[in-house]
C-alpha cells in the first residue's frame, strides 16, 4: 500500500506553519495513523531531518493524547475511534492523506501536530473533581448508589478528554466535554454535595476559554468515547439549577 502524506509542520506557536508532502510505500492496511506517523518519522530521522512532533501515550484508545485532524476530521474518517485506533484500511491505495493538529483557538499549536490543551485542564480544575478532605470520606459500601445512577455516571466518565469535540465544533465549544463531567458527578452521593458550585464555576470557565455551543452536534459525531449529545444540554440545565439551589 502506498500513500501520499501531507503533514503539518510548525516550528513553534509564533512560527508560520505549512504542509510538507511525503511518499510512503510498503504500508500494511492494518497499521494505524500513529503507525503511519512512526514510519514517516523513521524515514525523516534516517535522512537526517527533524521528525514530526506528535503526542501519544497508551495507543489503546484510553488516554486521548493522540488526537490530530485527518482529512479535515478530528481523529480520522472512522467515527467513534481515536487516532491511534484509526486504520489505514480506510484509505485507498495511492490516496493522499492530510494530517494536521486539532484546530481550535482554545488549542494553540505547540509544535507540528502537538497542541496545548490546558483549557480542558482549567475546566477540570474549576469543578471537575470532588473536594473531600483525605480520610473523611465514608467507606464505599456505606453509600448505596442505584445501579442505573452508577451506570450513567460511568458512561459519562468514559470521556477521555481528547478535545476532538472542541475541534469539530465551528464555534470551538466544549459543552460535550463539560456536560460529561457535570453529569458524571451530579447524582453520586459525595460529588452531589458540590453540584451547584461545580456548575457555576465550570460554566464560568467554559465561557472564558471556549466558544458558545452551535447546536449542530458535530461534537458527538467525532467523540471516541461515545458521549451522547444530551450531555450538551446538561450545561445550561445544571447552571439554571444552581441558581435555585444555592
Amino acid at each position: 500500500m502506498r500513500l501520499t502524506v501531507q503533514v503539518w509542520r510548525q516550528a513553534g506557536p509564533a512560527e508560520p506553519g505549512r504542509f510538507e508532502q511525503h511518499e510512503l510505500a510498503a504500508l500494511s492496511p492494518q497499521l494505524s495513523i500513529l503507525d503511519l506517523l512512526d514510519r514517516l518519522n523513521e524515514s525523516l530521522v534516517d535522512a537526517g531531518r527533524e521528525p514530526v512532533a506528535v503526542e501519544s501515550d497508551c495507543r489503546e484508545g484510553v488516554c486521548g493524547a493522540c488526537g490530530v485532524t485527518v482529512d479535515g476530521r478530528p481523529h480520522g474518517p472512522q467515527g467513534g475511534l481515536p487516532t491511534c485506533l484509526q486504520g489505514l484500511a480506510s484509505f485507498a491505495d495511492g490516496a493522499t492523506v492530510s494530517i494536521e493538529p486539532l484546530r481550535s483557538a482554545a488549542f494553540p499549536v505547540v509544535r507540528d501536530l502537538v497542541v496545548d490543551r490546558s483549557a480542558l485542564d482549567r475546566l477540570i480544575q474549576a469543578g471537575g473533581h470532588v473536594a473531600v478532605d483525605a480520610g473523611t470520606a465514608a467507606d464505599a459500601n456505606a453509600l448505596p448508589v442505584p445501579t442505573d445512577v452508577a451506570e450513567q455516571a460511568l458512561d459519562f466518565a468514559a470521556c477521555i478528554g481528547c478535545g476532538a469535540c472542541v475541534a469539530a465544533c465551528p464555534n470551538g465549544a466544549a459543552h460535550l466535554f463539560a456536560g460529561a463531567k457535570l453529569l458524571h458527578l451530579a447524582d453520586l452521593p459525595n460529588p452531589a454535595q458540590e453540584r451547584s458550585r461545580r456548575a457555576l464555576e465550570m460554566t464560568a470557565q467554559l465561557e472564558a476559554d471556549f466558544g458558545p455551543c452551535s447546536l449542530y452536534g458535530e461534537c458527538a459525531q467525532v467523540c471516541p468515547a461515545g458521549i451522547p449529545l444530551r450531555a450538551v444540554a446538561a450545561v445550561p440545565r445544571e447552571r439554571l439549577r444552581s441558581r435555585f439551589r444555592r
